[in-house]
């Protein structure tokens, strides 16, 4: 999308109309659904579990109390795929679909978060053997659901479909069972957004991945978040930069490779990455209320400026 000064007077003029509404998500909702979800009685909520399976009734819930449309069974993608590392075949993977319609367009932006982690692992030096995984990814889920909430209270231009996705921790299973058996022409979506670790970083830091591919998305987002708080960050997505190419790191990997463009936002690691200390108290509750305002306004943003035709 080439940048005009219509497209400079729109991002103003939604920056004004922001600010004035003051748009936002349930603060309280937010904090509750990411403790509930960290919670040691959900295990770790790896995909197959019983802590995974409670997890997955708890979107359930969530989806269906806010009204979303579905194009599902009951709102559950159920597949299976095969893991070489354990030698066995997960026959219970689901994924939980919601879908709002949009007000001017039937292009889709499709926004996602993993619920699944990785269960019960190798104690640590505490003998705390639950890996809660609070910021990978009870964080983007608990975020899903907020921003779920917010549309189908505030209908977008374009349709949205939310999707809260099993089995990313093997290897992005969810996400690519959803592009693989996904409900529409994959031509009808304009962007994935994807949210995974997005609840702490002791810079007051959240990246924007995806745009090096896409300029024309990160104008957008500068334009809408301009001495937002925390800063938005743009990178980690060049191409033969090896691990610091977050490109196939997540859930927009799948989507990414059916040549639809994302936004990946995310955290870079920290200390309690894929440990038991990844919990609901190492959160930064703060940080993270205004990382999920701040999606929220960027995700506003891209849903006035893209394409509607």
């Amino acid at each position: 999308m080439q940048l005009t000064i219509k497209n400079i007077l729109s991002c103003l003029l939604f920056l004004v109309l922001f600010q004035a509404n003051g748009q936002s998500i349930d603060d309280k909702s937010l904090i509750e659904n990411i403790k509930f979800l960290s919670t040691d009685g959900l295990k770790g909520r790896k995909t197959g579990s019983e802590g995974n399976s409670k997890a997955r009734d708890f979107i359930l819930d969530q989806f269906k109390n806010i009204g979303l449309e579905t194009h599902y069974a009951d709102y559950q993608q159920k597949f299976s795929f095969g893991n070489k590392r354990e030698k066995k075949t997960y026959e219970n993977a689901v994924n939980i679909i919601g879908f709002v319609a949009g007000n001017s367009s039937k292009k889709l932006i499709v926004i996602t978060a993993h619920y699944d982690h990785v269960g019960i692992g190798k104690p640590n030096s505490e003998g705390d053997s639950i890996y809660n995984g609070a910021d990978d990814n009870a964080s983007g889920t608990a975020a899903l659901i907020e921003l779920a909430k917010y549309f189908k209270e505030n209908r977008p231009e374009h349709a949205m479909l939310f999707a809260a996705l099993d089995g990313e921790e093997m290897g992005l299973q969810g996400a690519k069972a959803l592009v693989k058996d996904f409900p529409f022409p994959m031509d009808q979506i304009v962007l994935n957004i994807n949210m995974d670790m997005i609840s702490r970083n002791e810079k007051g830091e959240l990246y924007a991945s995806g745009t090096y591919y896409n300029p024309s998305l990160r104008t957008i987002l500068e334009s809408a978040t301009s001495g937002s708080t925390p800063r938005l960050l743009f990178g980690h997505d060049k191409p033969n930069t090896g691990s610091d190419n977050w490109t196939q790191s997540s859930d927009h990997g799948p989507f990414f490779n059916a040549n639809v463009p994302h936004i990946y936002f995310g955290v870079e690691d920290h200390d309690d990455y894929h440990k038991p200390s990844d919990s609901f108290e190492n959160i930064d509750q703060q940080f993270y209320i205004d990382a999920v305002n701040l999606i929220l306004k960027c995700t506003l943003a891209l849903d006035t400026e893209l394409p509607k035709e």
